[in-house]
């Protein structure tokens, strides 16, 4: 039995994930909500970048993006994804490992909605992870896609947003003389009761 306590105590995962994500929110002075979203290509290559993490559900994490992007052509081959949070002035990280599915009904609407015009609009002029010939061009079809589609665009098909579904969750915390506290829930199957170790630093 794990001796779970302080930062690290609760039933839920997702729990402990919100708590933690909310303090950070008070001290981190950059983009408390930034995870390094890791996926594989075809060849088996890694791939690592980093997007923010906009919800955590009952269940899941969720990112938005442009389902022509690198990382979700990757997703969408091999529907599995990894992530960790790391903030440095909690001197703390989650990793995730899990299943992904997309978000591209009514949930995407809405967010996409409440993104600031000109994200809105950005999102659909920016071909991502497409060769782009210069920032010029760039700047010329967000003014194109303005003039086409006014300020109230609709969300484009090709953008909405990821869930990942854990099969694993680890939660870090520095130590001193780096003997820090690690807990890592698992599970073989999303339907699985979770499985909570401590690990060795």
């Amino acid at each position: 039995m794990s001796d779970r306590s302080g930062i690290f105590a609760g039933d839920d995962p997702f729990d402990i994930a919100r708590s933690w994500l909310a303090e950070a929110q008070r001290s981190e002075p950059n983009d408390p909500d930034a995870i390094a979203l890791a996926t594989v290509d075809a060849d088996g290559m890694p791939d690592a970048r980093m997007v923010l993490l906009k919800e955590i559900e009952e269940a899941a994490f969720v990112f938005y993006t442009n389902y022509g992007s690198a990382k979700a052509r990757e997703i969408d081959a091999t529907g599995k994804a990894a992530f960790v949070m790391h903030w440095k002035s909690l001197r703390r990280q989650i990793r995730v490992r899990g299943t992904v599915t997309r978000e591209d009904g009514p949930q995407a609407d809405a967010y996409y909605a409440s993104r600031s015009l000109k994200s809105r609009l950005g999102a659909r002029a920016s071909r991502q992870s497409q060769p782009l010939a210069s920032r010029a061009a760039l700047m010329a079809e967000v003014a194109r896609v303005t003039a086409t589609h006014g300020t109230a665009p609709e969300r484009p098909s090709y953008w909405g947003g990821y869930r990942i579904r854990p099969l694993q969750i680890e939660f870090w915390a520095d130590g001193a003389f780096r003997l820090h506290d690690r807990f890592v829930w698992t599970r073989q199957n999303l339907a699985d009761p979770w499985v909570v170790t401590r690990l060795n630093p």
